[in-house]
Formats: C-alpha cells, sequence, structure tokens
C-alpha cells in the first residue's frame, strides 16, 4: 500500500480514537482540544477513489444555511 493511504488512514482511526477517548468519563478534554485540530490538520489528501468522482468540489453539493 501507498505510503500516503497509510498516512490518511492511520490519521481518520487516531481522529477516530481521539472522539472515543472525549466520550469517556474523565476524559482530559484540554487535551482533546489541544491535540484535535492539529491532527486534523495534519489529514493527508484522501487517496484517489475514495470519494465518488465530483464529490469535492464545493458547488456541486446542497445548499446550506448560512451560505457554505
Amino acid at each position: 500500500m501507498c505510503e500516503h493511504i497509510e498516512d490518511f488512514h492511520r490519521t481518520v482511526l487516531m481522529l477516530g480514537a481521539l472522539a472515543l477517548y472525549a466520550d469517556q468519563a474523565g476524559a482530559d478534554i484540554a487535551f482533546v482540544e489541544a491535540i484535535g485540530p492539529s491532527l486534523a490538520a495534519s489529514l493527508p489528501e484522501p487517496p484517489p477513489g475514495m470519494f465518488p468522482p465530483g464529490y469535492d468540489h464545493p458547488t456541486a453539493g446542497p445548499d446550506y444555511p448560512g451560505g457554505w
């Protein structure tokens, strides 16, 4: 498997683990708030073929309240 794909999958798994940790009683929310955005920002581009063609075009989706 390509290293880029492995990085993407590993980062998604870490984000999922962090989300599960955040939902536990006694979780250190300051840790989650400090690590979460950095981890999300480090998420590489998804591997080709992960989403259907045209999925990532911002004008191709539905209209959202507030002009998203």
